[in-house]
């Protein structure tokens, strides 16, 4: 039940990583460098390829035909159509002034793209080959012949310049940070090839990944319309992608059509892929109303988020027709975490004692038991669901890691020895006695005493927390969990905004909240992304790190994430992370479901054995024809 409801497994024309899922990386040893790429040559040092792999082979040689979860003979045509929450008044993704429509950044393709069933690998896309050193601290991007924006005109490495320095002088403030370390000249040596080289003294691992998944923007068309990147606009930049926009009510409806001229429609990376016509969102203010809009066949798939709907509100006549189809498909992904975040920025949050008693009020299995159906799993790692969770005391890998920091006195030394932090289980009941007398415990050895009438104070303050909300379905989980807290002594307060407000507050510089529902996504090969999360360098003006979580030990800890040269390192450097991000105790965790939980209209089809990483119902599903014209003739739709 996220908070917002996306438009249900987007579309991405960026590398992908897994569980988002794609990541990058550098090779263990330079003699193993080779074998990297699969079938490549190797001259000089120098490799040239079709791709990259972090650790491994591809899966996919340069003569692939397609990729194989995908049905390469799908029909084009139809609609898919989803619903998204809230509003938009943008279609520029890349600021943080407005709200950017669902799939807003599908006009914009990527030099590589990876695939939705392997882990760190990507393959070209907009390039045609990739040439660089064993070392990585340069590469060549070739491009394809015949690339075109979608209004025909060429693509050529200008443009792949001048995105570059767009996206490193104008995109978002954590970003463009990271951006600005990694490289240290982009040019275009052609029209055809563009040349990276990347500055000295840091980690190559992640490097040509990173480059490699940048949008591409047109530089004539930006510039000849006088646009300026930092502002919200509703006319979207041009690319090159598979979809152009079609209809669009601002704040209700958006459709992107495909372009029946688009350039790649043949290669093998795109075979099976990008099958429907148009693609539309529909807009709702809450999940019910969304609901309703999808039972009178509104909209036509729904990835449902809420589990009270699931498993109650699936009894209308579509589906006892058989017009429309719930089903649970796999979903390999790790959890989402998904989670309230506290704001550090404020005093009373500051002390880690505070935060733990505060997170130890929400009673999961309670909540799971009473309003979820038993549908979920709690979340407890940064890297719940996957190999990468650290499981009991640390390994010597990680010993050796964590020990320093001890030395140090950044870390405490029950690192070295201890279980990662959960937190405590509850009982069945509402309200655990148990962790009640322990967070209370807590709150008064960090002083916060309770006054006469039931409140605690400390310094004449009084400990307040505001959970701010803009979902009417998770009034249901929140309640009980400010209900919890006031038994506390904390003046706990559920406050219900609009998407807009919500937005505004949430978002820099205001960041005007105590407790709020965030997603803290993490990678299987995490790259720069890290220090945008959990990195203290942008933790007062960054829009990902809305905890304000600035630590020396993390931001140490994601150096040698960044830094790990074999598989083994990387393994034992995220799950030595993982154990002191949980430490912090910054974050209440919340819930996950190894299922995707769907509904859809009864016309499309999708391949036999999805891949572990993407449901793709945006991507490689496709329409058919004949269900669709009888869902029409039975008044359906």
């Amino acid at each position: 039940m996220p908070r917002h409801a996306h438009a249900a497994d987007t579309a991405t024309h960026t590398v992908r990583r897994p569980n988002r899922p794609l990541d990058r990386a550098l090779v263990g040893a330079i003699l193993a460098a080779a074998a990297l790429l699969g079938p490549a040559h190797a001259q000089d040092d120098t490799i040239t390829a079709h791709g990259i792999a972090t650790f491994g082979d591809l899966k996919y040689g340069p003569d692939f035909r397609n990729l194989a979860y995908v049905n390469p003979d799908a029909p084009k045509g139809g609609e898919m159509s989803v619903w998204a929450f809230g509003s938009f008044d943008s279609m520029n993704p890349y600021t943080v002034k407005g709200r950017a429509a669902g799939l807003a950044s599908i006009f914009f393709e990527t030099l590589l793209t990876g695939t939705a069933d392997e882990i760190g690998t990507a393959y070209c896309l907009l390039c045609e080959t990739i040439k660089y050193p064993a070392d990585r601290s340069e590469v060549v991007f070739t491009l394809r012949e015949g690339v075109t924006f979608s209004d025909g005109s060429p693509l050529t490495a200008a443009d792949v310049v001048f995105s570059y320095e767009l996206l490193r002088d104008k995109g978002l403030p954590s970003f463009r940070a990271q951006l600005s370390r990694k490289v240290a000249v982009a040019e275009a040596l052609d029209d055809r090839r563009v040349r990276f080289d990347f500055e000295d003294g840091i980690p190559t691992r992640d490097l040509i990944l990173d480059v490699g998944g940048l949008p591409v923007f047109s530089q004539a068309h930006f510039t000849e319309n006088d646009r300026d990147f930092e502002e919200s606009s509703l006319e979207p930049l041009l690319g090159s992608g598979p979809y152009v926009l079609g209809e669009m009510d601002v704040g209700q409806t958006v459709v992107y059509e495909r372009d029946p001229d688009w350039w790649g429609a043949d290669l093998p990376i795109n075979r099976g892929r990008y099958n429907f016509d148009r693609l539309r969102i529909e807009y709702y203010a809450d999940y019910n109303a969304a609901f309703e809009g999808f039972k009178a066949g509104t909209y036509t798939f729904r990835n449902e988020a809420s589990s009270k709907i699931w498993a109650t509100g699936y009894d209308f006549p579509s589906l006892d027709a058989g017009h429309v189809v719930k089903a649970e498909l796999p979903n390999g992904n790790k959890a989402t975490n998904q989670a309230w975040v506290f704001n550090m920025r404020r005093p009373q949050f500051q002390d880690p004692r505070v935060r733990e008693a505060i997170g130890m009020m929400f009673n999961f299995e309670w909540t799971n038991a009473t309003l979820f159906y038993d549908l979920y799993a709690r979340v407890d790692s940064f890297w719940d669901n996957s190999y990468l969770e650290p499981e009991g005391p640390p390994t010597e890998a990680e010993v050796a890691i964590l020990r320093p920091l001890v030395e140090e006195g950044l870390i405490s030394e029950d690192l070295l020895t201890d279980p990662p932090y959960s937190l405590p289980q509850s009982g069945d009941r509402q309200l655990d006695r148990g962790n009640l007398r322990r967070a209370a415990a807590l709150l008064e050895e960090a002083g916060w005493i309770v006054g006469d009438d039931g409140l605690r104070r400390k310094d004449g303050q009084v400990l307040s927390v505001e959970f701010l909300n803009d979902s009417q379905t998770f009034d249901r989980v929140i309640n009980p969990y400010v209900e919890n807290l006031k038994r506390l002594g904390i003046d706990a307060r559920h406050v219900r905004v609009d998407n807009a407000q919500a937005e505004a507050r949430e978002r820099p510089p205001n960041f005007d909240f105590d407790l709020v529902t965030a997603f803290v996504p993490t990678g299987y090969i995490p790259g720069s992304e890290l220090r945008q999360y959990f990195g203290s360098e942008n933790a007062d003006d960054d829009v990902f790190n809305k905890m304000g979580l600035r630590d020396p030990a993390v931001d140490r800890l994601i150096e040698v994430v960044l830094a790990a040269e074999t598989e083994e390192d990387l393994h034992a450097s995220i799950r030595a992370l993982d154990r002191v991000l949980r430490s912090l105790k910054f974050w209440v965790p919340q819930w996950n479901k190894d299922t995707h939980t769907v509904a859809y209209f009864d016309m499309y089809g999708y391949p036999e054995d999805l891949p572990p990483y993407s449901l793709g119902n945006l991507d490689f599903w496709w329409w058919d024809a004949d269900k669709a014209a009888a869902l029409e003739a039975a008044g359906a739709l």
